[in-house]
């Protein structure tokens, strides 16, 4: 199983070599590692455990009956729950950009010079991720960056620094990402002190970065010229106002949705939609041609349907190393490291915040959870949420903002790997020396 998911990763970093389409490796790559889980019993410890653990509380249940009404629907349904939320997202954001409230944003960012324009971009970043999340904020920015930038390779690099700087604004903030919601909802962190213990380490994995290509950056990028023959009807500045401040608004919404009623955040994000699909079915329902362009109807089928299936692929096939137990002797293997503590467990989340770029830092972070019973607001636990957090920008596979970014602009892997990769794993070692130094001189 590690060597087909290691060919299927070089395939997908290969695409322009191969000439296969991410998604259709991808997706094939998850069906053949759950074809392998379903032939492991009774080869594998790991899961004949859990089999049989079923089978204690329902005893003529076959394996196969538990594999595929019980142990497979609970991974997808992992995997569904971030499928839908990306849709959501996806589709509010197209719905904006329909109606042209974009524009009010852009209209009022005059400068062209690169330099300048990347740092307005990333600290906007850094901080809507901390509000809202890391993925909304890169499918929102790189919706912006699509109406400020007109150069594709341009448009590539602001992209790549907007998925650092989203991510690491996702690290300090107890909402702006999956592993640290996780981690504040088990009572593992407290939201006062994971702000204020990693705000500084995660601003930075964003600021090193940034510095490194200030020096860089020359010149003013070419905006993109006005296309609007893509839309023939033309929208009243009192609907392209409502609709951008009512979508960002429910997108801001979803994080308050989750604390008060303690669901998912997808179903936030679908409820937000919900209500858009109903605003705009009435604001647009004496004019046909408005509700036929601008409709959600219109949006879902414009969104990137080629990503959500190259997520479902490649979520799958993480869901399925967790499954066969590879990420549980990996979280055994890291434990045995021969240091002392604190060193030990800041050379665990390192290792850990590295591996989030390459595997899904979820079940990363419960392997963690689940291995170790510090108290709250330890410094383990609040290494982990920077380290989890921010590492997955290493790669652009590495994190849903850069799975995303990658799907909305078609980044290519290796194109990343050369010019953000090692931009994005300095912020990270920095970020961590300063967080290790504040721990270490404040006790």
């Amino acid at each position: 199983m590690l060597l087909i998911f290691v060919l299927g990763y070089v395939c997908i970093a290969l695409e322009h070599v191969v000439f296969v389409n991410k998604s259709a490796t991808a997706l094939l790559l998850g069906c053949i590692m759950w074809v392998c889980v379903a032939a492991s019993l009774p080869s594998n410890t790991f899961v004949y455990t859990q089999f049989m653990e079923h089978q204690a509380l329902q005893p003529d249940s076959t394996f196969l009956l538990w594999l595929t009404q019980l142990y497979l629907p609970k991974h997808l349904g992992e995997t569904a729950e971030i499928l839908f939320f990306l849709i959501g997202a996806m589709t509010i954001v197209e719905l904006i950009d329909s109606h042209r409230g974009f524009s009010f944003i852009t209209n009022r960012i005059a400068t062209t010079k690169k330099t300048l324009l990347i740092w307005i971009i990333c600290v906007c970043s850094f901080f809507l991720s901390a509000v809202l999340d890391n993925m909304t904020t890169t499918i929102v920015m790189v919706a912006l960056i699509r109406k400020l930038i007109g150069d594709q390779k341009d448009k590539w690099l602001f992209a790549g620094m907007v998925v650092v700087a989203a991510n690491a604004g996702g690290a300090w903030s107890p909402i702006g990402d999956v592993t640290t919601i996780m981690l504040w909802l088990a009572g593992k962190v407290t939201s006062i002190s994971i702000m204020s213990s990693t705000f500084v380490a995660s601003f930075v994995s964003m600021l090193v970065p940034l510095i490194i290509l200030s020096f860089r950056l020359k010149g003013v990028v070419c905006r993109p010229e006005m296309q609007a023959a893509i839309y023939p009807t033309s929208i009243p500045v009192w609907q392209s106002k409502l609709i951008l401040l009512a979508g960002v608004g429910l997108m801001l919404f979803v994080p308050v949705f989750k604390s008060l009623t303690h669901l998912p955040p997808y179903l936030g994000m679908l409820g937000g939609l919900g209500i858009l699909w109903v605003l705009t079915d009435v604001m647009h329902r004496k004019n046909h041609d408005r509700k036929e362009y601008h409709s959600v109807i219109a949006m879902i089928k414009k969104i990137d349907t080629p990503c959500v299936l190259f997520f479902l692929g490649i979520l799958m096939a993480v869901e399925a190393l967790q499954a066969f137990g590879h990420l549980n002797l990996l979280s055994n293997t890291l434990d045995a490291i021969p240091l002392d503590e604190p060193e030990k467990y800041y050379a665990i989340t390192s290792v850990i915040g590295v591996l989030s770029s390459i595997i899904d830092n979820v079940p990363l972070v419960a392997g963690a959870m689940g291995m170790y019973d510090f108290p709250q607001n330890h410094y383990f636990w609040e290494f982990l949420a920077y380290t989890a957090g921010t590492g997955g920008s290493i790669l652009i596979i590495g994190s849903a903002a850069g799975v995303a970014a990658m799907g909305m602009e078609r980044i290519n892997f290796i194109w990343y790997l050369k010019k953000i990769s090692l931009l994005a794993f300095a912020g990270y070692i920095s970020g961590a020396a300063v967080y290790i130094l504040q721990h270490t001189v404040g006790g």
